[in-house]
């Protein structure tokens, strides 16, 4: 089939980022004889400093490792809710949601320490030597790529009235980024250099690994984080708020190794983040999935896959969070999804339907409910309004933004890296953009905004609740054959993430290798598709029952018989749909694959 690039080959080392940049500094830390997960460290703060529209060194970061000959872990930089964000308190302060924007939306960051963890204890190189190429970019400049500069000047007013730290950062001269000229940030620059220096004589590598982590966590960027959550700010809410992050808070949270969720389909093993992510969706997907599926991109195909999300996200919004005992055996069970499978039918489902898993009832919110009020089951929680779909104008952050063309805008980062040795690296970086909060003056970046996700209803899955992580989109993916790691993936993308996996996952497990191995490249360009019937992840937390958005590359065909069984079809542009980054491994020969997506003209796979 037509591919826009080749799929690399290659027996040295592979890497798949969401920006050139990113990839090739990544590769560099291979050639310079890093093993992966030196070279995704270095990628990952490149990213902040090219990519600061998507993620921040404040940011989140769920991280999936398979070390050669090892078995996959999860690393989680998802950081909870402060000891200070209850419900009550936001409830106090007039709030339905908790604000898409401002301090108040801050969890505990995580992104830095699970990367100081990843390289403490699987990288091999100094901190100064990953930490290079993101302060080299920083110090003395980068081109940016479009899209930075289109973010800043959609929060233009808002850095020059309100946010002026950022303003100091994003519009210096009144003028915002632009391709083609240099951009640095001197401030970011100088905080890692800082934290190098007060670093440099505390002992050995890992002696000053830790080092960092502390001066994080109880030095003076956790001092200057925390001056930042008590300045009053202005939020989505339209008020001025402070935060509820506390100098205790940093200090006593730290990044975590888990064992991963995973199911078995076809010969694979796809390993994911636990279901304080949205990551068993995807493993719901494929539990749903018949034993015979109709043909690859046909319509029954795309109904199939549609309707079978919609029944995922709906166990998602009853089932998921960290605030609660999360039944995953029964979710993912073989009778519980037999019984699931028969919703199916030849029509759009538009309610929302969670199933009862182990015979449990379900419970959506009510702000979910609206969706499901003609259903029986549910405790009884009140009726309200649902929100609609941020306008193509608004400044609040949110991954899945939906324009007037139906398009989205993925507001995360991706990076997959494989090395030579076999070790094997997927990370979906993402939060602390320059959109979410002011710049902290004292370091270059601001704070994240992740409790946006939690509900101010007490008693659900994911209500906000100090010391619980909020339930994020963020989702990277391993996958296994016969036991051994072969393939990384993953997508920014929020909560389309799980559903363009799917449809890449199963283009590589379904369709003929090329050279011998997968087809990453064809299956990361194949036309993808993905729905809204079910609330939003990100404020105002909105929903699109029986919606479908399909790239302009579809079949005709497909989308009139979409349409005909009662899909409320959006036909996007041609290169509208997904952010996947993928790399392989063939345990047999050894060879390497690589290849990245081609939406957006940004990211780029590279190795040899």
């Amino acid at each position: 089939m037509f591919t826009t690039r080749p799929t690399l080959q290659g027996t040295f080392g592979m890497v798949a980022s969401t920006h050139w940049l990113a990839s090739q500094s990544a590769m560099a830390v291979l050639e310079n004889g890093g093993n992966a997960y030196d070279a995704a460290v270095a990628g990952a703060f490149v990213l902040h400093v090219v990519e600061p529209h998507l993620n921040g060194p404040a940011g989140e970061v769920p991280i999936l490792l398979a070390p050669a000959g090892g078995e996959v872990r999860v690393l989680c930089g998802q950081g909870v809710a402060p000891a200070g964000a209850t419900v009550a308190h936001y409830r106090g302060l007039g709030l339905d949601l908790v604000p898409g924007t401002g301090p108040l939306a801050a969890a505990v960051p995580g992104a830095f320490d699970a990367w100081m963890l990843l390289l403490r204890d699987h990288g091999t190189l100094a901190l100064e030597d990953v930490l290079k190429y993101a302060i080299g970019y920083a110090e003395h400049g980068h081109a940016p790529v479009e899209r930075v500069g289109e973010t800043v000047e959609t929060v233009r007013e808002l850095f020059e009235t309100e946010w002026t730290s950022s303003a100091d950062v994003y519009l210096p001269g009144g003028k915002a980024p632009r391709p083609g000229e240099l951009f640095a940030n001197p401030a970011l620059a100088a905080t890692w250099k800082r934290l190098l220096a007060e670093t440099a004589g505390a002992g050995d590598r890992q002696a000053r690994i830790e080092a960092a982590r502390q001066v994080w966590r109880e030095g003076f960027i956790a001092d200057a984080l925390v001056r930042q959550a008590g300045r009053p700010t202005r939020d989505t809410s339209g008020r001025r708020h402070t935060g509820t992050l506390t100098a205790a808070d940093l200090a006593a949270w730290s990044a975590t190794y888990e064992t991963p969720a995973t199911y078995d389909w076809n010969g694979w093993t796809v390993c994911k983040p636990g279901p304080w992510s949205q990551g068993p969706v995807l493993l719901q997907q494929l539990a749903l999935l018949p034993p015979e599926l109709p043909p690859y991109g046909s319509a029954d195909y795309v109904h199939l896959l549609v309707e079978n999300c919609k029944l995922a996200m709906a166990d998602r919004e009853a089932w998921y969070g960290d605030a609660a005992d999360v039944p995953l055996d029964d979710l993912l069970s073989g009778p519980y999804n037999t019984a699931r499978r028969a919703l199916v039918g030849e029509r759009a489902e538009n309610d929302l339907l969670p199933g009862s898993p182990g015979g449990r009832t379900p419970r959506l919110c009510a702000h979910a409910r609206v969706a499901a009020a003609a259903q029986e089951g549910f405790d009884a929680l009140g009726v309200g309004e649902p929100t609609v779909a941020k306008s193509p104008a608004s400044p609040v952050p949110g991954e899945p933004e939906i324009l007037a063309d139906g398009t989205t805008r993925g507001d995360t980062c991706h990076l997959d890296v494989v090395d030579r040795w076999g070790n094997m690296v997927s990370a979906t970086p993402s939060g602390g953009w320059l959109q979410s909060n002011p710049v902290v003056p004292e370091l270059g970046f601001p704070l994240g905004t992740r409790l946006q996700m939690t509900w101010l209803e007490e008693g659900l899955p994911n209500s906000l609740t100090p010391g619980r992580r909020p339930r994020t989109t963020l989702t990277p993916s391993i996958a296994l054959r016969d036991g051994v790691p072969v393939m990384a993936f993953g997508t920014p993308g929020g909560d389309q993430q799980d559903q363009w996996q799917l449809h890449f996952f199963l283009a590589v497990a379904l369709r003929a290798p090329v050279r011998g191995g997968p087809d990453l490249q064809g299956a990361i360009d194949a036309p993808n598709w993905h729905n809204d019937s079910f609330p939003g992840s990100f404020y105002p937390r909105g929903m699109r029952p029986g919606s479908v958005t399909v790239e302009s590359r579809t079949d005709p065909a497909v989308v009139g018989e979409l349409r005909r069984r009662g899909h409320d079809v959006t036909v996007g542009g041609p290169w509208s749909e997904g952010r996947l980054c993928a790399v392989a491994r063939d345990p047999e020969t050894g060879v390497l694959s690589a290849a990245a997506n081609p939406r957006g003209m940004q990211g780029y796979a590279v190795g040899r």
